[in-house]
């Protein structure tokens, strides 16, 4: 079973606040960090593969190869078509499911633990992962349902607005294409290319795995080799080149026939291990993170009617993902929105948060946590981000602390120094002449 990309799964992990888990790590024989959480609640386990395999490893011209590449995976391996793959670990009551963004493709198995099942099913798994098939006639299917995605895409302003601003955002950069491709770069995608770019990067050095469920120590260890043993060790990815953000802003009116005007605003921001990472956290919560209480919300829904969404977030990933602003309006106040959006970040940015507002965020963040991990797979999910972003290993015990020892003159000092209204990229998308 594959499902659809998760866009913010390896941001939101800053949810996570006064868990208490012990994280084991260890690596493989073939260079594969491996995370590992025990828990006996059920009989249950979660594997997570990660690889930095994903949009941003695309060639300039074949935008979308890591995804067509991610789902292909289980379409036939290790000698068996795609209908036994699917009936082998259906047999045993098995999940795969798949994914892959900008930073990480992701492959996921859930199985019970009782040996028998949980052999077969690994048996499996280890095949997806080291030998897919690729078949022609999956590609061509796949390439199919992508161009049917991306055709649709062009009927959604949603779409339409994200698809610009990570363009002008990023033009030089790899996290500014959409990692499922477009037209062009899909039809020149071949089997050879697919195959080529699984041997290189799903490797064992390129790959973590999030462990957890229903074993020992000594179970563990084995299920990791087991699953990702048979990749070849490999070489880690390079570096991704630096975020070059521009100082000067760029306003983008991108026509469209709907109801409302969709505005995306923002800048490049943060990087998963960002110094600043709490303070811009935190104050973003308040600024436009914690819905119909956050500053945004407040001044442009609240107070004047002019938008039912308005939110900001951080996208946290290898390179300064993206600090975005959004909302939804109707097309004869789109400006007085927007500018009011940016009217409240400015104010934001000088005055910082008041000392109520940053105790109500404190509150708000930890007193969330048990919600974030309240299973195997939420744990796993953010074993993931912890072992993929090379976190500490404490990171998710300390996260608590961490958030309240955030003070107002931190956030004030970092909005300062790293959001700057006047560089942003403005997107609308709409209709001409409102």
């Amino acid at each position: 079973m594959k499902r659809l990309i998760a866009g913010l799964l390896l941001w939101s992990i800053g949810g996570a606040a006064s868990a208490t888990l012990d994280i084991q790590h260890w690596t493989t024989s073939n260079g594969t960090r491996v995370y590992f959480v025990e828990t006996h609640q059920i009989p249950m386990v979660q594997l997570m593969v990660g690889f930095d395999a994903a949009g941003s490893r695309d060639p300039g011209d074949k935008h979308g190869l890591a995804s067509l590449t991610n789902s292909l995976m289980d379409d036939g391996a290790g000698g068996m078509d795609e209908e036994a793959v699917a009936e082998e670990l259906a047999s045993v009551g098995a999940e795969f499911s798949s994914e892959s963004a900008r930073d990480t493709a992701i492959l996921e198995l859930r199985v019970l633990s009782e040996a028998g099942l949980m052999d077969r099913a690994l048996e499996v798994f280890a095949k997806i992962l080291a030998a897919p098939a690729f078949p022609a006639e999956a590609l061509e299917r796949e390439r199919r349902r992508a161009l049917v995605a991306i055709e649709q895409s062009k009927q959604s302003p949603r779409d339409v607005v994200s698809r610009v601003f990570y363009d002008r955002l990023y033009p030089s950069h790899p996290y500014g294409h959409m990692p499922e491709g477009n037209e062009d770069s899909l039809g020149i995608i071949t089997r050879e290319d697919i195959a080529a770019f699984h041997a290189r990067y799903y490797t064992g050095s390129n790959a973590v795995v999030a462990l957890v469920g229903d074993l020992q120590r000594e179970q563990a260890e084995e299920v990791a080799e087991r699953a990702v043993g048979l990749l070849p060790r490999g070489r880690p990815a390079p570096p991704l080149p630096r975020v070059e953000g521009s100082r000067q802003g760029v306003y983008v009116e991108e026509r469209f026939p709907s109801q409302q005007s969709h505005l995306l605003l923002g800048q490049p921001g943060i990087t998963r291990d960002d110094p600043d990472y709490f303070p811009l956290y935190v104050g973003n919560h308040i600024l436009g993170g914690s819905g119909l209480i956050s500053r945004l919300s407040t001044e442009i829904r609240e107070q004047r009617g002019l938008a039912y969404s308005v939110y900001s977030y951080f996208i946290s990933m290898q390179r300064e993902g993206p600090y975005i602003v959004g909302l939804q309006t109707r097309n004869d106040q789109v400006e007085e929105a927007r500018v009011i959006a940016l009217d409240t970040v400015r104010r934001f940015i000088e005055e910082g948060p008041t000392e109520e507002e940053l105790q109500a965020a404190r509150n708000n963040i930890t007193g969330g946590f048990p919600l974030r991990i309240d299973s195997n797979e939420e744990i796993a999910n953010n074993l993931l981000s912890v072992a993929f972003y090379d976190l500490p290993l404490d990171y998710l015990d300390t996260f608590s602390d961490k958030v309240s020892a955030v003070t107002v003159d931190q956030i004030r000092d970092a909005f300062q120094r790293r959001i700057d209204p006047q560089s942003w990229v403005q997107v609308r998308v709409g209709p001409e002449g409102q």
